[in-house]
C-alpha cells in the first residue's frame, strides 16, 4: 500500500508541475488595420485595475499617455495585444466592443481607445479592459456581475476615432528632451488614431528629417548640431494622411510640458 501511495503522489506531482506546461499558447491574428468595414471579429477580453478605473494604478500604460481617467478618454480604455498595439503603433486607435454572453452582456457595442498592452497569448485578438469599460459591456445594473465572469468572448471592429468638437492634437515634451535629443509624445489624433511616422523641421534647415519611434506613442529625433526653435512636426497616420503642425513646439520650449497644435485630421 505504501508503494501504492507513492507512485499515485508521484503522479499527482508530476500533473501539477506538467500541467500550466500543457496549456496551449495561441498565436496572434493578423495586424488589424484600417480598412473600417462593418464586419465583426471575434476576441477574447478580460480587465484590469480597479472595478471601475481607467487600468494601470497611475492611469497611464505602454503608449506613455498619461491621466487616461480623465477627458477626453474618460477611463474608456484597453490593453491590446500583438496585432492590436503593433509596437506602439496602435497607440490611440479606436475599437467597438461588445458582448452576448453570459447573460450580463448587453449585447451594445462601445467604444474604447488603445492606451496600454498585453501579451497574454490567449487568443488571436485579445482585449484587456479597464474595469470601467468591461463593466459597460454590461447590461443596466449588471455591470459588477459582468466583471465578476473575469474572461469572456466578445466581438470587435475597428472604428474611426472621434474626439469632442475643438480637440486638436496635442504633444508632450518628454522631460531629458534638449536641443540634441527631442522626444514628444503624439496624443489626441482622431480619425485613424494612430501614427506611423513622425518627422521634425527646425528653423536650420527646410528640409524634414524622420524621427524615430521610442516606445509607445513617443517619437525621438538624436543630433549632433542642436536644433533650432521653432520646431515644426509632420504626421503620417496608418492610413497615409498627412498633416503638418508648423512651430508648434515655440522657442522657449521646457521639457516636460503640453504643447497644444492647431491642427486635427
Amino acid at each position: 500500500m505504501a508503494s501504492l501511495s507513492y507512485v499515485l503522489t508521484v503522479a499527482v506531482l508530476a500533473a501539477l508541475v506538467t500541467g500550466g506546461a500543457c496549456i496551449s499558447k495561441v498565436p496572434p491574428g493578423a495586424n488589424i488595420t484600417t480598412k473600417y468595414d462593418t464586419k465583426w471579429l471575434p476576441a477574447k477580453a478580460t480587465w484590469y485595475g480597479k472595478p471601475t478605473g481607467a487600468g494601470p494604478k497611475d492611469n497611464g500604460g505602454a503608449c506613455g499617455i498619461k491621466d487616461v481617467n480623465l477627458a477626453p478618454y474618460l477611463g474608456m480604455t484597453a490593453c491590446g495585444n500583438v496585432p492590436i498595439f503593433k509596437d506602439g503603433k496602435g497607440c490611440g486607435s479606436c475599437y467597438e466592443v461588445k458582448c452576448k454572453k453570459p447573460e450580463p452582456c448587453s449585447d451594445k457595442p462601445i467604444t474604447i481607445f488603445i492606451t496600454d498592452k498585453n501579451y497574454e497569448p490567449i487568443a488571436p485578438y485579445h482585449f484587456d479592459l479597464s474595469g470601467k469599460a468591461f463593466g459597460l459591456m454590461a447590461l443596466p445594473g449588471k455591470d459588477q456581475a459582468l466583471r465578476s465572469v473575469g474572461e469572456l468572448e466578445l466581438e470587435f471592429r475597428r472604428v474611426r476615432c472621434k474626439y469632442p468638437a475643438g480637440t486638436k492634437i496635442t504633444f508632450h515634451v518628454e522631460k531629458g528632451s534638449n536641443p540634441n535629443y527631442l522626444a514628444v509624445l503624439v496624443k489626441f489624433v482622431a480619425d485613424d488614431g494612430d501614427i506611423v511616422q513622425v518627422d521634425i523641421q527646425d528653423k536650420q534647415s527646410p528640409a524634414w528629417k524622420p524621427m524615430t519611434e521610442s516606445w509607445g506613442a513617443v517619437w525621438r529625433w538624436d543630433g549632433v548640431q542642436p536644433l533650432k526653435d521653432p520646431i515644426s512636426l509632420r504626421l503620417t497616420s496608418e492610413s497615409g494622411k498627412k498633416l503638418t503642425a508648423t512651430d508648434v513646439i515655440p522657442a522657449t520650449w521646457k521639457a516636460d510640458t503640453v504643447y497644444p497644435s492647431k491642427v486635427q485630421f
